[in-house]
């Protein structure tokens, strides 16, 4: 019998798994297979051996291209004895290091390990004894970096994959930094057994936090521009199948008919159409932005998913059978998956009309690249009152744009816009210090919670009639 993923042993790499490689402060999301080439920091490796080890261990990569667990007695800092006042002597003429590259070539090419070679160079350097003790440390952790091809295999995780690709590639999130991304699952009181309304196009990985705080108990209910959403960083999570039966979908361009009460499943927008029906921005059109975002995404996309169904192919292609024959049972496989599909899709789209149609949401989180005000006053509509809502926008205009709105609307109280700052310390024993590289801006941040509107359109008028009207909205401006 399979194991579930999420039983005792889910800390134990198997195949199959999506994993993260990590190398110092650098990232990679994987799937483990075996018998695969990974490239990855300038090495070349598979993770055969990698399999049944915890993670959260640190192999080191050999010659040949497989991993060794690194044992805990090499990762002992190199001990020096001496040490230097200053550095004001030393000069970097390029003659200090008696190892060549030639040399340093042959000693790879004999096996030796990256703590040997960094010891030789350490041996061999003239200078290394007149630097001073944090300029030594300097030194071997340049060495080790540059010589020493460890890794490190952890389990993917909300914090690590928004580090990864605010790293590696910010504008597929659209620069949602991970601290704000913290924010948002705070505000929006995320938790088990929520229904949860979600516009994002991050990649999924807002999707992603969301299903990971909520531990596959509740409903989340995706709303997509265009042909279907697109979850790359959702599909890195590597979440059980369970989480998915609790995972809605429903189109924008729906969402209009069924406030009014006109919902078909007549026309449902399909993945090769080119003209869709999606809220428009004010800088553009949003159907060239929709086209052009798709595109961006799928190039970001899920080397993790496309792997596998690569490697299916592949293993069906292989089987030896009539030309003819195959090309029959694929037509007739492929007529009758897609009529399924479709189905599904059908009655998955009713079940999530249903949810809509309640208008009994537990919260609201946008987090999209269209303009956020037409966006939010139209979801607004299905979250029930005393509700949390989080908006995010890498610009503060839009966000200012939504406040006004809904202060002229009514229906939601305690709306705050804000800006999270965020810098790095180092934190060493006498070198505590903020790190001179740091993030510029992580976005805005709206939120507030819902009430009923009329009760607020009623009150306006009728209580509080001890002040003037205008003293009452100075006093509000003020307060904002």
């Amino acid at each position: 019998m399979e194991e579930s993923p999420r039983s005792a042993s889910a800390h134990v790499i198997r195949e199959g798994d999506c994993a993260v490689l990590k190398r110092d402060e650098v990232f990679k999301a994987v799937v483990v297979v075996k018998r695969r080439k990974i490239i990855f920091e300038k090495q070349w490796f598979c993770l055969d051996n990698a399999i049944g080890h915890i993670y959260g261990t640190t192999f080191e990569v050999t010659s040949g291209g497989s991993l060794q667990p690194k044992k805990r007695v090499e990762e002992t800092t190199t001990e020096t004895k001496e040490a230097g006042t200053d550095n004001r002597n030393i000069v970097d003429d390029g003659k200090s290091q008696k190892l060549t590259h030639d040399d340093i070539k042959a000693l790879k090419d004999k096996g030796i390990k990256g703590q040997e070679i960094v010891q030789q160079l350490i041996e061999n350097s003239t200078t290394f004894r007149d630097k001073t003790e944090f300029a030594q440390h300097k030194y071997i952790k340049k060495k080790k970096k540059k010589y020493e091809a460890v890794i490190t295999i952890v389990k993917p995780s909300t914090r690590i994959l928004s580090t990864m690709y605010y790293a590696r590639e910010p504008g597929k999130i659209n620069y949602l930094r991970y601290d704000t991304l913290a924010q948002m699952l705070t505000w929006g009181n995320i938790r088990a057994g929520n229904k949860m309304v979600v516009m994002e196009t991050c990649a999924g990985l807002v999707l992603g936090a969301i299903m990971e705080r909520m531990g596959g108990y509740g409903s989340i209910i995706q709303m997509y521009p265009g042909g279907g959403p697109i979850r790359a960083a959702t599909s890195c999570f590597g979440f059980p199948e369970s989480f998915f039966h609790t995972l809605y979908e429903f189109p924008l361009s729906k969402v209009d008919s069924l406030l009014s009460g006109t919902f078909s499943l007549k026309k449902l927008p399909l993945e090769s159409e080119e003209n869709m029906t999606v809220v428009e921005d004010s800088n553009g059109s949003a159907d060239d932005k929709q086209l052009s975002m798709q595109g961006t995404d799928m190039e970001c996309s899920a080397e993790i998913a496309v792997e596998g169904k690569q490697r299916e192919e592949q293993e069906i292609m292989d089987i030896p059978m009539e030309a003819e024959a195959f090309e029959d049972n694929k037509a007739k496989g492929t007529t009758h998956d897609k009529q399924k599909k479709q189905e599904e899709r059908r009655k998955k789209l009713m079940e999530t009309a249903a949810l809509l149609k309640d208008k009994d949401a537990d919260g609201l989180i946008v987090a999209s690249r269209f303009h956020p005000a037409p966006l939010l006053l139209s979801l607004l509509e299905f979250v029930a009152p005393s509700r949390p809502f989080v908006v995010y926008c890498q610009y503060k205009e839009p966000l200012l744009e939504c406040y006004t709105k809904l202060r002229e609307k009514g229906g939601v109280i305690n709306l705050k816009l804000s800006e999270t700052w965020l810098r790095n310390y180092q934190v060493l024993p006498d070198r505590s210090h903020p790190k001179l590289m740091m993030s510029g801006g992580g976005g805005y941040l709206l939120t507030g919670i819902t009430v009923i509107n009329e009760s607020i359109k009623s009150g306006d008028c009728s209580e509080e009639t001890d002040e003037e009207p205008t003293s009452k909205k100075r006093k509000l401006q003020e307060h904002h």
